[in-house]
């Protein structure tokens, strides 16, 4: 049985942030969606109607970590937002108790 693997890519730089749709498509869901993480801050969109925001890679990265913990763990996206606001809390505190000469596990 011959198995079969597709992959994507999805690049994105200063000169090349992603629109609403691209955004969307990137993680699997609607704009509506993208427009709901805008919503509740866990994405951040350049622009101020919705026909011209534009996302970054960080945003892409929070938005599909998002959608993973949606699936994962039937999570809300209020919940969702928290649980990443305080992800990047502890990695900040690890990287700076590590800064310091601590023992950051």
């Amino acid at each position: 049985m011959k198995k079969v693997v597709i992959a994507s890519a999805t690049v994105v730089g200063k000169s090349q942030p992603l629109d609403a749709n691209e955004l969307a498509h990137a993680c699997g869901a609607e704009v509506e969606w993208v427009a709901r993480l805008v919503e509740v801050g866990i994405v951040s969109a350049a622009g101020d109607r919705r026909e011209e925001w534009r996302f970054h890679s960080l945003d892409l990265r929070r938005a599909r970590e998002a959608r993973r913990l949606e699936r994962d763990f039937d999570a809300g996206l209020d919940a969702v937002a928290l649980i990443l606001d305080l992800s990047q809390e502890v990695r900040r505190l690890k990287a700076q108790l590590r800064a310091l000469g601590g023992d950051a596990e």
